[in-house]
C-alpha cells in the first residue's frame, strides 16, 4: 500500500511541475528585462585618452566585475579620437542605483583608480561625459555577446538612434521592432547586441540598438540585404508603422583591445 500511495504521489508531483512548466510557457512569465547604460566620454587630447584608458582598464571594469556586472564593452569611433563609448549592462534598476554605493565601498576601485577619482580640478580626465539609461525590449530582454571572426580592430559594431516626434509613434516604432524587425535582423544575420528604449538622458523620446559585423564590407552588405528583404518590404509597408521616426543617428564603433563585447 505505502508503495503504491509512493508511486501516486511521485506521478503527482510530476504532474504538478509539468503544469507549471506549461503555465511558464503558455501564459506569458516573460525572462527579466536588463537595463543597459551607456557612457560616452568627451576627450580634449591623447593624454586625457590614455589616462581614461588606464582608469578603465586596471580600475573601473575590475570592479564592475567584483560588483556582479559583466560583458562590458567598451568602443572607440571609426573616425574620432575624441569620444569613448561604454556600454554596460545592469541586471535591475537596483543594480544600477546602488553601483554609487558599491564603488564606494570598494577599496581596491580606490587605490587602482586614485588618479581618476582624486584629479585636480586643473587636470582633469575628460572634458566630461554623457549618461543614458535604458530598459530593454520586451523582444530582446537580454545582451548577446556576438561570435565574430575578424580581428578585434576590423569590427564594426553600429549603434544607432532613433528619436520620434511623439511618444505614441516612438511606442510604435518598438512594437515595429518586437513583432518583426528583430526577426528579420536575426534572420539576415546583424548580430544584435542590444536594444534599449531611452528611460533617461540625452534626447527623447528615443531608442537606441547595436549590431555587429566583422567588417566594414560585411556590414554595407547586410543593410543592402535587409533594404531588399520582402518582409522587410511588406512590414515597413503597414500603414499602423507610418511616420513612426523622425531621424537615425549613426556611429560606426571598433571595440577595445580590452572590450568584453
Amino acid at each position: 500500500m505505502f508503495s503504491n500511495y509512493k508511486s501516486a504521489s511521485t506521478r503527482f508531483i510530476g504532474l504538478l511541475l509539468a503544469l507549471v512548466f506549461t503555465l511558464n510557457q503558455g501564459f506569458g512569465f516573460a525572462p527579466k528585462r536588463e537595463f543597459y547604460q551607456v557612457k560616452i566620454y568627451h576627450l580634449k587630447d591623447n593624454s586625457q585618452k590614455e589616462r581614461l584608458e588606464t582608469y578603465l582598464k586596471q580600475a573601473y571594469l575590475p570592479a564592475l566585475h567584483r560588483a556582479g556586472i559583466g560583458k562590458i564593452g567598451v568602443f572607440t569611433p571609426a573616425d574620432a579620437d575624441s569620444l569613448v563609448y561604454m556600454l554596460i549592462p545592469f541586471k535591475s534598476i537596483d543594480q544600477f542605483m546602488g553601483l554609487p554605493e558599491t564603488l564606494a565601498k570598494d577599496k581596491q576601485y580606490a587605490s587602482a583608480g586614485q588618479d581618476y577619482l582624486e584629479t585636480a580640478f586643473d587636470k582633469p580626465v575628460y572634458k566630461g561625459f554623457e549618461s543614458i539609461l535604458m530598459e530593454s525590449f520586451a523582444g530582446m530582454p537580454s545582451m548577446i555577446v556576438p561570435k565574430l571572426n575578424a580581428p578585434a580592430s576590423e569590427r564594426i559594431y553600429e549603434l544607432r538612434r532613433y528619436e520620434a516626434a511623439t511618444e505614441k509613434l516612438h511606442e510604435n516604432k518598438i512594437s515595429q521592432f518586437n513583432n518583426g524587425e528583430l526577426e528579420i535582423f536575426r534572420r539576415l544575420g546583424f548580430n544584435t547586441v542590444f536594444c534599449g528604449q531611452v528611460k533617461v538622458g540625452g534626447k527623447q523620446p528615443s531608442m537606441m540598438y547595436m549590431t555587429s559585423f566583422d567588417n566594414k564590407t560585411e556590414r554595407d552588405a547586410h543593410w543592402k540585404a535587409f533594404s531588399a528583404d520582402p518582409a522587410w518590404k511588406t512590414l515597413n509597408a503597414l500603414p499602423e508603422y507610418a511616420h513612426n521616426f523622425l531621424r537615425a543617428d549613426i556611429y560606426l564603433l571598433h571595440p577595445t583591445a580590452y572590450s568584453e563585447i
